[in-house]
């Protein structure tokens, strides 16, 4: 199990190894497409009563983490 800050867990046998929310099977990637889709965090939270305003910003720095890590490559067509 990986353990990233306070908030955030991956283990392989829970939802395949994805990165849940500490004490739910609430995804780091299902609470971003609930912002992607137009949720606000108290909407999310009103939704989701397990989940804290701390929850939805440990799962956004988590993402952000990710991509700051992650090198993207361009190809230019001729």
């Amino acid at each position: 199990m990986r353990n990233n800050g306070k908030r955030i867990n991956t283990k392989l046998g829970i939802l395949g190894g994805k990165p849940i929310i500490k004490g739910t099977r609430i995804t780091v990637p299902f609470i971003l497409n609930l912002i992607r889709h137009g949720m606000t965090v108290d909407q999310i939270i009103d939704e989701y009563p397990r989940l804290e305003k701390e929850d939805i910003f440990a799962a956004l720095g988590y993402a952000e983490g990710i991509l700051e890590k992650e090198d993207i490559l361009f190809f230019q067509n001729k």
